[in-house]
């Protein structure tokens, strides 16, 4: 990560025109911007296309960037708003969370194999389980839970209020928790007629 000093000279130099300055935003923002939309886009070649979209948004606005905020948000909030409207221009398809909780590395051999396996299950539940959101209420969780936002942070880079937010985060929670107790019984009525 570059030091603040250094990232407001890339970032005023990148709105002087220089291409070798926003080139050194990119390289340090490009796997947050990755990950945001692998995680609501759940698909690594679309993710690759949105950031790279992301990423000629900002260069385009960087005149409209206020220096008063931090640059990641405003990059986070350029990112998490190009993949919302892709996801709702694809809203009739099934949505699936890839590679959602923070560690993308196989369950570690540390854990042991039943735990190791418990953990991936539960992983691939809470993936399953983000479907059922809505595109701003997937956003908000995913800024929440997987890049530790506070509630003044997301509201800033999606464009809400922080009472939004909270009450965003509440039907999602809600929401999950339904769905989580629904998959639940299922599994164990398919486990009862086994």
């Amino acid at each position: 990560m570059a030091e603040d000093g250094q990232e407001r000279e890339w970032i005023l130099a990148a709105r002087q025109g220089s291409d070798e300055d926003f080139a050194n935003l990119v390289e340090v923002y490009q796997v947050p911007v990755y990950n945001l939309c692998h995680r609501m886009l759940s698909d690594p070649v679309e993710a690759e296309d949105a950031a790279q979209e992301t990423f000629f948004k900002a260069y385009k606005g960087l005149k409209r960037y206020d220096p008063t905020r931090p640059f990641a948000t405003w990059l986070l909030s350029v990112a998490s708003h190009h993949c919302i409207d892709r996801l709702r221009r694809r809203r009739f398809q099934t949505l699936s969370m890839e590679e959602l909780l923070p560690s993308q590395e196989p369950p570690s051999d540390v854990l042991g194999p039943e735990s190791a396996l418990a953990q991936s299950e539960s992983q691939e539940t809470v993936r399953s389980l983000l479907q059922y959101l809505g595109t701003q209420d997937r956003a908000t969780v995913v800024l929440r839970y997987w890049y530790e936002m506070s509630y003044e942070q997301i509201a800033e880079t999606l464009s809400l209020t922080v009472p939004a937010v909270k009450s965003r985060l509440h039907r999602a929670r809600r929401t999950l928790a339904r769905s989580w107790s629904e998959q639940g019984q299922i599994a164990m009525t398919l486990e009862w007629e086994a």
